[in-house]
């Protein structure tokens, strides 16, 4: 009772079925040991039995490949519900082989009865078959027709079952959030905290409130999507020179003053344009010297100061008062290109060799008058382990009470014997040093002596400040003491400032307040953002408050007089169990506003397909997670939300008539595991990058601490995230109740996939969003190159422009002299995100008459 084997394309069918069965009932069986599905394992062994049916030519193997198709659907559905995309993972390879199987090239072939022989016929089948479809008309094959097509058609009734399910899902959105902000004008208490003009846009955040909010109103909901390009300026400086770090990025918001812009570029020129034609008016580069220990080359912005504030008090303003307040441990090298003696209003330039540059607005020409009397101030002076690149200030200085106030970003996770994160004001017009706060030594805040030095390895504030000059406080995001996941000995100081929002007495740098937003941080969770200040009405009270975005999705929502939350703020048990002689805190803070993502489960791994969403399975059940802030482990831990953050350096946006927020909280998971050091002189990472032999590759040395750490996105075989999209969202929180009033994904793969895909996934983004007071929003960020509007009350899509590059700057809007209100977006693309690199500022506007 033989049969005659299978050819052509049922053939082919049987061998991809068989590959298909022993990949998910090997992995599967894996997955189970691990305590996984046992999905896999089952759909395995089914789709062997499918495949020796096929071999055997039976029909039967159709009836079973249903079975199959109808399970799995039930299946995905149990563990994803209506959600396109993770559907599409688990079916959509199940579903193609299900086309292939019921195609006439091999349902025809299967003409052997499943209790009765057949093989009288099989000779004449076989020639019959060998023609093609429409060709064979032998005298069997109406008899076959009639036995194979019970069997086809249930196999195409559960495929379309699935793809009705699928095109039902397609219209569905399980994540989105649909709600409504109210238009009207509902909070007009909100003070200003700076004088500066409407048609401007005279620091990072507009103004020193951080609050990324613009009160011009010519661009609406109602014609956003007429903005066309206005001008385009190149600057010409790109990214991937010799020497420069894989973070090289091109991430300012420039500055709008009168007439002009000014902004700086990643290798640190700075340039000011015309503001309504976009013609250079003149550029200054202040020539950074020698090898740098960077890991970062970006500059986020400049800083302004009017020149109008008084010195404070006790401020000697001249050249030898500043050569008296602090001793420098590096050679500064003078400044070039024009000078002039003094300016009145100033331009601050950070740079990347640790230096503020004072230049004239006017004429790009340095101010000699400033710093020592070449124009500048070397950062570097009083510093412990001094290292050439390792400390430079990555952020706009903050300018308030005549004084500039400077942090710096140190070198991240490369020794325990680091450079000190002290934070620093200035006489902004002479350049004395006034105060330091050193967050190892903080009750000593009058300038360090000539000859001291600051305390080393001490929490570092690298992101922007903010200040509220009516209540004589500047606020400023703390950073976490060196290195990130290795905290045993961090002392008491330490402990106290790291991963918190610090609240200094503007004139003196005293500690008024701290809040920390996570205890004994192993996570690289250091605060982000800029704080964003606004008044908001709580119980019929004007109550000024602080917004806090962090890394770890909470926004913290305080009293920026006294630190106290506004809006409720629990501590929640925490894993325990970290390596070696290292603590986990036992508690963690969670804010009532937050948008921290619900905790990873095997069921919520992705891939394109259902293969590589296995190995994610298997991955992340060998990986310790157990939810938020589990420890890092030389298992490997899954960290979640990674350290890219649900928020970074972008912040938010804060309307303070709707008293909202606009957010872009994103969601990436990363993988972090401790590999244990034999001694502090083997570098795990060579200067090009490579592992030596026989070792494990680390990303980050950690010198001085007994473990390298190797930190890496949690990705599928294919490089694509294991989790499930989305991974970004806009959306809209109110600040006085916590409510998140509406969320919805953002953004397409089109830039990061083979092929242009152009479906709204929701991708990350890095770069803050800006709103007006006509209700529209701004962001340029995500990983696909656009620059979007939204309609701030309801969160709908209204605009998006295509950009050349990258936009992973945060956006800013001004009145030209035409009368005309302008955006303008950087496109220079981002070095670790890999988006396309470029060297565009692109001004776009309402269309003129």
């Amino acid at each position: 009772m033989a049969t005659t084997r299978p050819s052509g394309w049922l053939a082919l069918a049987a061998v991809v079925v068989a590959l298909m069965g022993l990949y998910l009932l090997g992995a599967g069986a894996w997955l189970v040991a691990l305590g996984g599905s046992w999905y896999y394992a089952v759909a395995g062994a089914a789709l062997l039995l499918v495949a020796g049916l096929l071999w055997r030519r039976r029909r039967a193997a159709l009836w079973l490949y249903a079975a199959v198709v109808l399970g799995t659907l039930a299946w995905a559905l149990w563990e994803s519900g209506l959600d396109w995309w993770p559907l599409a993972a688990r079916g959509d390879v199940v579903f193609v082989v299900g086309l292939l199987l019921i195609s006439a090239w091999v349902a025809r072939g299967l003409d052997v009865d499943d209790t009765a022989d057949r093989s009288q016929t099989a000779g004449d089948d076989q020639r019959d078959l060998d023609r093609p479809p429409d060709a064979q008309r032998g005298p069997h094959n109406a008899q076959r027709h009639r036995r194979w097509w019970p069997a086809r058609a249930a196999l195409a009734a559960s495929l379309a079952l699935f793809l009705v399910t699928g095109i039902v899902s397609w219209f569905s959105h399980p994540h989105r959030i649909d709600g409504t902000i109210a238009r009207d004008a509902a909070n007009g208490a909100s003070r200003p905290l700076s004088e500066v003009p409407k048609e401007d846009w005279r620091a990072y955040g507009r103004t020193r409130a951080g609050r990324r909010y613009s009160p011009l109103a010519q661009i609406t909901p109602q014609n956003v999507s007429q903005l066309t390009v206005a001008w385009r300026f190149e600057t010409g400086d790109l990214r991937g020179q010799k020497g420069d770090p894989p973070e090289t990025t091109f991430e300012v918001t420039p500055l709008k003053i009168g007439e002009r812009l000014f902004l700086c570029t990643p290798h640190q020129h700075v340039i000011a344009l015309d503001a309504t034609t976009g013609e250079k008016i003149w550029e200054y580069d202040p020539k950074i010297r020698g090898a740098l220990a960077l890991q970062h080359l970006t500059c986020r912005g400049l800083s302004y100061d009017d020149g109008r504030a008084a010195p404070p008090p006790g401020v000697e303003r001249d050249a030898a008062a500043v050569r008296r307040s602090s001793k420098a441990d590096l050679p500064v090298a003078a400044v070039d290109g024009p000078t002039v003696a003094r300016c009145g209003a100033k331009l601050y330039m950070p740079t990347a060799d640790g230096r503020i540059i004072a230049i004239d607005p006017d004429t790009g020409s340095v101010c000699k008058a400033f710093g020592d009397g070449s124009g500048q101030i070397d950062l570097w002076a009083n510093m412990p382990n001094v290292n050439p690149g390792g400390y430079y200030s990555t952020s706009p200085v903050v300018v308030a009470h005549g004084l500039i106030i400077v942090g710096g970003t140190v070198l991240d996770n490369v020794s325990t014997h680091e450079t000190s994160g002290v934070i620093r004001a200035y006489d902004a017009d002479g350049g004395a040093l006034v105060w330091n706060f050193d967050p190892g030594n903080p009750d000593e805040t009058a300038p360090i002596a000539p000859d001291a030095t600051y305390t080393p390895n001490s929490p570092n504030s690298w992101s922007i400040a903010s200040v509220d000059p009516q209540l004589g406080l500047v606020y400023l995001p703390m950073g976490n003491a060196p290195p990130d996941q290795y905290g045993a000995k961090r002392g008491p100081a330490e402990e106290r400032f790291s991963s918190s929002v610090v609240a200094l007495e503007l004139d003196t740098g005293k500690l008024r307040w701290v809040f920390q937003t996570v205890h004994h941080d192993l996570w690289d969770y250091d605060v982000p953002a800029q704080p964003s200040l606004v008044d908001l009405r709580i119980d019929g009270q004007t109550v000024p408050a602080l917004v806090q975005p962090t890394k770890q999705g909470d926004l913290y929502v305080l009293d920026r007089r006294s630190g106290k939350p506004l809006l409720p703020v629990a501590e929640k048990p925490a894993p325990q169990g970290a390596a070696l002689d290292d603590r986990t805190a036992p508690t963690q803070p969670s804010s009532a506003l937050s948008f921290a993502p619900k905790p990873l489960e095997g069921r919520d791994m992705w891939g394109a397909t259902m293969f590589d969403q296995l190995a994610c399975r298997i991955a992340f059940h060998r990986l310790r997670y157990d939810g938020r802030f589990t420890p890092p482990s030389r298992q490997g831990t899954l960290v979640y939300p990674g350290n890219f953050g649900v928020f970074n350096w972008g912040g938010v946006a804060v309307d303070p008539v709707r008293e909202v927020a606009f957010t872009t909280p994103a969601y990436l998971a990363f993988v972090s595991k401790l590999v244990p050091r034999a001694n502090d002189r083997e570098l795990y990472v060579q200067p090009d990058g490579s592992a030596p032999p026989g070792s494990l590759p680390a990303l980050n040395e950690n010198f001085g601490a007994p473990f390298a750490v190797k930190l890496e996105p949690f990705v599928s075989p294919l490089g694509i995230p294991c989790q499930a999209p989305p991974w970004g969202y806009v959306a809209a929180a109110d600040l006085r109740t916590g409510e998140i009033v509406w969320r919805h994904r953002n953004g397409t793969v089109r830039d990061r996939a083979p092929i242009p895909l152009p479906f709204r996934m929701g991708v990350p983004d890095l770069g803050g969003p800006i709103v007006t007071a006509s209700g529209v929003a701004f962001l340029s960020g995500t990983l696909d190159y656009y620059v979007r509007g939204y309609d701030v009350t309801t969160g709908e899509q209204l605009w998006r422009a295509r950009l050349p590059a990258g936009g992973q700057a945060t956006p800013m809007t001004y009145l030209g002299k035409d009368g005309r209100q302008y955006l303008v977006v950087v496109a220079g693309g981002h070095g670790s995100l890999g988006t396309k690199a470029g060297d565009s500022v692109i001004a776009y506007a309402l269309p003129s008459g």
